[in-house]
């Protein structure tokens, strides 16, 4: 308000006494002053997607976790009816994944319980190493804060939602893999051939509380929020005929990582 006062209907000069940067930490549910963001002391670190489900800075293992993506059952980007028939689907973006960890066909990787507040700020990197067994797949990638099974719920928490165990979306980003090099020049997958598909998720201030885990979950359907994929590589997705829709094989390699900016 201070801001759109000052130049809307006050002197309009740039001297509104706000810091360069007044976001909001949607861990800890305050507003945080920054004299320039991203903010050059943060400290990078990669969190590796280890085959045996655990998120950790260090490869634990190698090797591969796989998932079978099979297009006519594509996973729902939501668990409410509601949000899907209606205008503006704005609650998924921080609903509870739980639903969609339970399935086959969604990749679940997550930390140990966190002994101490850890706050992300600034861009998030998605850098997967993946095959297939088709020659195109969507990589759909979720940043999620993982709640205390004995988290209580507040006086505003919705009846219909229980906080303890609480998986709460906080960023996420889908790459179509044909346009992993260029977006203009889209190039098909070679099937079975390991394969890098990098790219950003939006920019993040939340803060990770003590007692919480920190979850990355990885599936190839978000339907109906993108469109899917037939998972065979077709010039135009939009004329795919009904036979190009296939199931395929999706590994993720124990060299994938997602990298984060950390303040201290």
């Amino acid at each position: 308000m201070k801001f759109f006062k000052h130049f809307l209907k006050e002197s309009g000069d740039g001297k509104t006494g706000l810091p360069e940067a007044y976001l909001f930490d949607t861990g800890k549910k305050e507003w945080r002053e920054f004299a320039e963001f991203p903010v050059k002391t943060s400290q990078k670190v990669n969190f590796y997607l280890n085959p045996n489900g655990t998120l950790s800075n260090q490869m634990t293992g190698k090797g591969f976790g796989e998932y079978i993506s099979d297009p006519s059952k594509p996973v729902p980007y939501t668990e409410d009816p509601k949000q899907i028939t209606g205008f503006s689907p704005r609650n998924y973006m921080s609903e509870d994944q739980r639903f969609a960890g339970r399935r086959t066909d969604v990749m679940t990787y997550e930390t140990d319980v966190l002994t101490e507040d850890v706050t992300f700020g600034g861009e998030i990197m998605a850098n997967l190493k993946i095959s297939t067994t088709g020659t195109d797949a969507d990589f759909f990638v979720k940043l999620i804060d993982v709640y205390p099974g004995d988290e209580p719920n507040s006086p505003y928490t919705p009846k219909h939602i229980t906080l303890g165990g609480y998986q709460q979306m906080v960023r996420s980003e889908i790459m179509r893999s044909r346009f992993r090099n260029s977006f203009s020049k889209p190039q098909p997958l070679v099937a079975n051939k390991k394969t890098d598909i990098n790219f950003r998720l939006q920019d993040v201030l939340h803060t990770f509380k003590k007692g919480h885990k920190i979850m990355i979950q990885v599936q190839s359907t978000a339907f109906p929020l993108f469109d899917i994929n037939p998972q065979k590589y077709v010039p135009n997705i939009y004329k795919a005929e009904e036979n190009d829709f296939q199931k395929a094989t999706h590994r993720i390699y124990a060299d994938s990582k997602i990298s984060v900016e950390i303040l201290k």
